[in-house]
C-alpha cells in the first residue's frame, strides 16, 4: 500500500464514523428545530402582521423596521419578552431622533457617524443600560446617519418600531401548552434514567461482569445534560407563565417542578456514585450481597412509580410507600465485608432519601424515615 493512501478497511471505518457523526448532527439539529418550531412560526407571523399594519393601515412606505422590531422583541425564547419590547422601542427612539438631529446639524461622514454612535450608546447606558436597548440605539443611529432619510422619516421609523413592539407584545401572550409540559416531562425523564441505572447496577452486582460495569459507568457519566435540560425546561416554563396572562394559572405547577431540580440533581449524582462503586466492585471481583442487588432493583421499580406520578403532573406522593418500603428493607439487609460493598448500601440509602424529597417530604423527614442498618459501626475491612 502506498504511503498516504487508506486501505479499504480504514476507508470503511472512517466512512462509517463520518456517517454516524452526520446522523447524530442531523438528529441534534432536528431536535433543536422541534423545540423552537412554535417560536419560529410566531416570529414569522408577527413579522408579516407588523408589516401589514405599518404599510397598509398606516401608509408607511417600506416599513422594514416594523417586522424587524417584532422579530427582535419576540426572539426564540420566552424569557423577558416584555423587557425586549421596551428596549427595542426605546432604543430605536434614542438612536433615530438623536441621529436625525445631529445629521441635520453636522452632516454625515465617518467622524460624524462615530460621534453619533458614541452619543447614542452613551445616552442609552445612562437611561437604562440593557444590552438590547444600547445595541438598538447604536444600530438605528447608524441607519439614520448612513441613509440620511428625510426629516419626516424619523417619526415614521420610530412608529414602525412601536408597531413591531406592540405586535410582538400581543403575540407573546399566545403561548402553546408544550413549554408548560416540558418541565414535568423532563423531570420524569431524569427519574426514568435513574431507574434504568439502578436496575442495571443491580444486575451487575449479581453477575459481576466488569466490562458491563464499565459500560454502565460510561452511560452514567453521560447524564449531566439531563439536569441542564431540566433546568432549561423549568426556566422556560416560568418565563411562559410570567409573559402570558392566559397561562398564569399554571404558575404553581411550574414552580413545583422547578423546585424539583435540586433534589433530582442530587438523586442523579448519588446514582452515579452507586454505579461507579458497582463498576469498581465488578472490576476487582469483589462479592456483593445479593440483597443489595434486590434492593437496587426494588428502588428502580419505586423510581419508575415516581416518574409515573411526575408524568401525570402530580407530586410523587403515590410512590412514597414504595420508597419507604425500600428504605425499611435497607435497614434489614446483611452487612458486607468489603468497604466497596458497604458503600453500595450507603448510596442506595442516599438515593432513596433523595427520591423521597420528590414525594413532598422534607430533607429531615426523608432522612429520619430510614432506619439505621443493624450494627452500623462502619465497614469491617478495607478494600486495600
Amino acid at each position: 500500500m502506498e504511503r498516504g493512501l487508506l486501505d479499504p478497511e480504514q476507508f470503511d471505518r472512517l466512512w462509517s464514523r463520518g456517517r454516524t457523526s452526520a446522523r447524530t448532527a442531523l438528529r441534534t439539529g432536528l431536535g433543536r428545530f422541534g423545540d423552537k418550531r412554535w417560536q419560529i412560526l410566531q416570529c414569522a407571523i408577527a413579522a408579516g402582521v407588523a408589516w401589514l399594519i405599518a404599510a397598509d393601515l398606516l401608509g408607511h412606505p417600506k416599513p422594514f423596521f416594523a417586522p424587524v422590531a417584532a422579530v427582535v422583541s419576540l426572539g426564540t425564547s420566552y424569557g423577558q419578552r416584555l423587557r425586549r419590547v421596551v428596549e427595542v422601542t426605546l432604543g430605536v427612539a434614542v438612536g433615530v431622533f438623536l441621529a436625525d438631529l445631529l445629521v441635520a446639524g453636522i452632516g454625515s461622514g465617518w467622524w460624524q457617524l462615530s460621534l453619533i454612535v458614541a452619543l447614542s450608546m452613551s445616552i442609552a447606558f445612562v437611561l437604562d443600560g440593557g444590552q438590547l436597548f444600547v445595541t438598538q440605539a447604536a444600530v438605528q443611529s447608524i441607519v439614520i446617519a448612513s441613509l440620511v432619510p428625510a426629516p419626516s422619516q424619523a417619526f415614521v421609523r420610530w412608529s414602525d418600531a412601536v408597531v413591531g413592539g406592540l405586535v410582538a407584545l400581543v403575540a407573546a401572550t399566545l403561548v402553546p401548552a408544550a413549554p408548560l409540559r416540558r418541565p414535568r416531562e423532563q423531570a420524569a425523564k431524569v427519574v426514568r434514567k435513574i431507574a434504568e441505572l439502578l436496575r442495571a447496577a443491580g444486575e451487575v452486582m449479581v453477575d459481576g461482569e466488569a466490562r458491563r460495569g464499565m459500560a454502565l459507568l460510561a452511560d452514567a457519566r453521560a447524564t449531566d445534560s439531563l439536569i441542564r435540560e431540566l433546568q432549561d425546561a423549568a426556566d422556560e416554563g416560568m418565563a411562559v407563565v410570567e409573559s402570558s396572562p392566559f397561562r398564569i394559572r399554571h404558575r404553581p405547577g411550574i414552580r413545583r417542578m422547578a423546585d424539583l431540580v435540586e433534589p433530582l440533581d442530587r438523586a442523579l449524582r448519588s446514582t452515579r456514585v452507586l454505579v461507579r462503586q458497582t463498576a469498581v466492585a465488578a472490576y476487582h471481583g469483589r462479592e456483593v450481597p445479593k440483597s443489595y442487588s434486590l434492593l437496587a432493583i426494588d428502588l428502580a421499580d419505586a423510581a419508575d412509580q415516581v416518574a409515573d406520578e411526575l408524568e401525570a403532573n402530580r407530586m410523587a406522593v403515590g410512590a412514597r410507600e414504595a420508597l419507604l418500603a425500600v428504605g425499611e428493607a435497607s435497614g434489614l439487609v446483611e452487612r458486607a465485608s468489603a468497604m466497596t460493598a458497604e458503600t453500595l448500601l450507603v448510596q442506595l440509602r442516599s438515593v432513596t432519601v433523595d427520591l423521597l424529597l420528590l414525594t413532598g417530604m422534607t430533607q429531615i423527614e426523608s432522612t429520619e424515615a430510614l432506619p439505621p442498618p443493624p450494627d452500623w459501626d462502619g465497614p469491617r475491612e478495607s478494600d486495600g
